[in-house]
């Protein structure tokens, strides 16, 4: 659920405003280690002093979000002159800029060993888990549970208001500057504007699924945060479908739990190794890239609406509404047709 809250927020500034951004992991980041420094108090951990505002978690999850939000609409001149491949460049280098800030700025992150994350606090409910977790239906409700539950509410928000946006007035901008930003300029479209405003409200899903991403980990890590990352996100939008929320739920669904899939069946799957094992075979992972790297592919050969796109054609065909039917004209009304009623009335 977090990986759709973040591929929604792309699939907003790529496939529909035409956008494309491989600095995802770069907002991410942002979003979780924000939400770490707000809400932090000072430490000490191992020998390297700590820093941190202490901030109430509610109200740190939501400067965090603000943050990257922020920091897309500060890369909004850089997309605002370059587009295609010089843009997707561009916003790459934001991955590599973040990838050593994140090393060398250790007070804030905690250097190659990252730092604690700080448990939520929403009204006095707290997502962690407990001495004794309250049971619902014999199952412990502990902190991953809460948060779960959290996580889902949030992606049917993420998901309402995307799909909104790229129905409403506003999408239907977007689409029209990425088809043609010289004719949306002469109809009247603020292309600049509406350029910044996808780039922002991106980067602010991307600070979203952060900031869970932090929550459920309970520790940042650097490494997490690399052009890996970036890629499964470009990957999840192409295979899903672009410019479409659920297509972006559908790829993140796909790329995010085949890994676990193949881990838990990795034993009973030829040329995957089992976890843990010393037998030939690619790892789960390897194995999980391998795959939906392939899936890329043929969706960009075969299938270019993606999953979402599959599934559209199949429902209009399992259907059979009748507008996609030829109509069947009728004889009576062809004046061609030499079997006309001769006493149909004549035009004036």
């Amino acid at each position: 659920m977090t990986a759709a809250i973040g591929a929604i927020g792309l699939n907003v500034l790529t496939g529909s405003a035409g956008q494309l951004s491989l600095a995802h992991a770069f907002f991410l980041a942002l979003g979780a280690y924000g939400y770490t420094w707000l809400s932090a108090e000072p430490s000490e951990s191992a020998g390297l002093h700590l820093s941190g505002l202490g901030l109430p978690t509610a109200f740190a999850a939501i400067g965090a979000v603000a943050l990257a939000g922020l920091m897309g609409g500060a890369c909004a001149p850089i997309a605002g002159r370059l587009k295609g491949t010089s843009l997707g460049i561009a916003t790459l280098a934001l991955v590599f800029v973040g990838q050593h800030l994140l090393y060398r700025a250790e007070p804030v992150t905690g250097g190659v060993n990252g730092r604690a994350v700080p448990p939520l606090d929403l009204l006095g409910f707290r997502f962690t888990d407990t001495p004794d977790p309250l049971l619902v239906f014999g199952v412990p409700f502990g902190g991953l549970e809460r948060l779960w539950y959290l996580s889902l509410a949030l992606v049917a928000v993420a998901a309402w208001f995307a799909r909104g946006v790229l129905n409403g007035r506003p999408g239907r901008a977007l689409n029209t500057v990425r088809d043609n930003e010289i004719a949306a300029g002469a109809l009247g479209v603020p292309v600049a504007r509406y350029r910044a405003a996808a780039f922002a409200l991106s980067s602010m899903y991307a600070g979203l699924a952060g900031v869970l991403l932090a929550l459920v980990f309970q520790r940042t890590v650097p490494d997490y945060f690399g052009l890996a990352l970036s890629l499964d996100y470009l990957a999840m939008i192409v295979i899903g479908g672009l410019g479409t929320v659920g297509g972006a739920v559908a790829g993140a669904a796909f790329v995010s739990l085949l890994p676990a899939l193949l881990t838990r069946f990795g034993d009973a799957l030829p040329m995957v190794a089992e976890p843990g094992g010393d037998g030939g075979g690619l790892a789960p992972a390897e194995a999980a890239r391998l795959i939906y790297g392939v899936a890329f592919v043929a969706v960009l050969l075969f299938a270019p609406g993606g999953l979402h796109g599959l599934a559209t054609r199949r429902h209009r065909a399992s259907r059979g509404r009748p507008h996609d039917r030829p109509a069947t004209p009728d004889p009576s009304h062809d004046r061609t047709n030499p079997n006309r009623p001769e006493s149909e009335e004549q035009p004036a």
